[in-house]
């Protein structure tokens, strides 16, 4: 599924204006606010939906290699937050839709989850 499609999906805000970025390839989802549970548990890759806007949200993507980070609830980040996701090229999200809305719509749309098997 395209970033675009995910954003059209959801009815997100894109936080930062990446160039190409609509046209990034997400193959799975991971959903947590601890981020312990995104490094134990989540596969190589994916979308990751969190609630959870502070900068380590952003250092463990980095570490499991998400595609983009989606945040719930309304949320957004600091511009510390921003900045680095921007020198970084990766894409953060918001929607209004909670966790486990946006979940499902995601999971309904086709979007698997991404785990470590």
């Amino acid at each position: 599924m395209l970033l675009a499609e995910i954003v059209s999906l959801l009815g997100c805000t894109e936080l930062l204006d990446l160039e190409g970025a609509g046209n990034r390839e997400i193959t799975g989802c991971f959903a947590a606010d601890l981020m312990s549970e995104v490094l134990a548990f989540c596969g190589h890759g994916p979308l990751l939906v969190t609630g959870l806007t502070n900068v380590q949200s952003l250092h463990t993507a980095e570490i499991v290699d998400v595609k983009a980070i989606l945040y719930v609830n309304g949320k957004c980040p600091d511009v510390q937050v921003l900045a680095l996701a921007r020198a970084r090229e990766l894409p953060l999200l918001s929607t209004t839709m909670t966790m486990y809305e946006a979940c499902g719509r995601l999971h309904r749309g086709g979007l698997p989850a991404s785990t470590k098997v």
